[in-house]
């Protein structure tokens, strides 16, 4: 086997289209391991589309949060996007982003667009009973 070079920028195209049952499996099994968990989270197209129209933004990522310290009780898990640009940093705190207010940063258009709140399934309007969300029995 050849040990390629990682490459050293980002360039939009990573990831693949996957095998559809391969993909249901997988889901499957996660939903197996955590029942009690959100099996997926949706997000629409306008806050996509913002992150990703951003100057420099090449691809998203994905950051698993929780509302609450390691010792504080309660709370509740969260999915964060940012954008990322080629070299592979979260698109956060620039010097122009920190000098304006939460209400400020809710009219930006152009940097440092952070998503948050999704829809998470199961327990949202609209959660969808497709073989990628729900147990066979489901169906």
């Amino acid at each position: 086997m050849e040990n390629s070079k990682k490459p050293d920028l980002l360039t939009g195209k990573e990831g693949e289209e996957w095998d559809l049952e391969l993909s249901i499996s997988w889901a499957k099994n996660h939903r197996d391991r955590h029942p009690h968990e959100p099996h997926s989270h949706f997000f629409g197209k306008e806050i996509l589309e913002k992150i990703l129209s951003q100057a420099g933004c090449v691809g998203l990522r994905f950051h698993n949060a929780h509302s609450k310290a390691h010792n504080e009780n309660g709370g509740e898990r969260h999915l964060i996007i940012t954008g990322v640009t080629a070299d592979g940093h979260d698109m956060l705190n620039t010097a122009s982003a920190q000098k304006l207010s939460k209400t400020e940063m809710k009219t930006v258009t152009a940097f440092d667009v952070v998503a948050q709140q999704s829809t998470p399934c199961p327990g949202s309007p609209g959660c969808p009973k497709t073989a990628m969300s729900a147990q066979a029995s489901e169906l």
